[in-house]
């Protein structure tokens, strides 16, 4: 499914036309052919992936449980129980990423927290740093030690943090190490 094509036709829409979306595709999901067909595919003891919108991220969860409307899942990096939703759990291994068009910088829903992002600040240094909350219109990252509120159309993908540019010229840092892209 073209998430990106769908995330246009939405932004023509009125805050009603959303709103009535929303409620019809919640009863949807509630009809139990839906549920019955996760639950079907699903063992108690099995590894899952689901989607978390808290975090736009998937998350690697332990079926721990299964109720009539919803999973209790263990959070294989945070240790948390998690009562989720059928409809979370990502049976066939979709892509989860939904890649806006945007005209420069990243879209809200191209990260996600705990993501590695750059930008140029005021005093035009470059500072990279991490994800902490995604916000309406700007991110929260932390940078040496400081939190920085940052528009997401200053933002650029950043993968090598230990990278340094001298004179324009890339210095990668050990092999393994992630590189720095998205420069301006």
């Amino acid at each position: 499914m073209n998430y990106s094509e769908i995330l246009m036709q939405l932004k023509a829409a009125s805050a009603f036309d959303l709103y009535r979306l929303r409620a019809a595709i919640d009863r949807t999901l509630d009809e139990p052919n839906w549920m019955f067909a996760v639950q079907s595919r699903l063992r108690v003891g099995q590894t899952v992936e689901y989607f978390d919108p808290q975090t736009n991220a998937s998350h690697t969860g332990q079926l721990l449980e299964l109720r009539r409307k919803q999973a209790v899942v263990l959070d294989k990096t945070t240790g948390q129980r998690w009562l989720i939703s059928y409809a979370a759990i990502n049976l066939d291994g979709a892509d989860v990423d939904i890649r806006e068009r945007s005209r420069q910088g990243l879209g809200r829903n191209e990260v996600a927290v705990g993501d590695r992002v750059g930008f140029v600040a005021r005093d035009d240094k470059e500072r990279c740093g991490r994800i902490i909350p995604l916000n309406d219109k700007t991110v929260t990252l932390e940078c040496d030690q400081q939190q920085w509120r940052v528009s997401y159309s200053l933002l650029h993908r950043v993968v090598d943090l230990d990278a340094k540019v001298v004179e324009g010229v890339e210095i990668l840092g050990p092999p393994g190490g992630r590189t720095v892209s998205g420069k301006r």
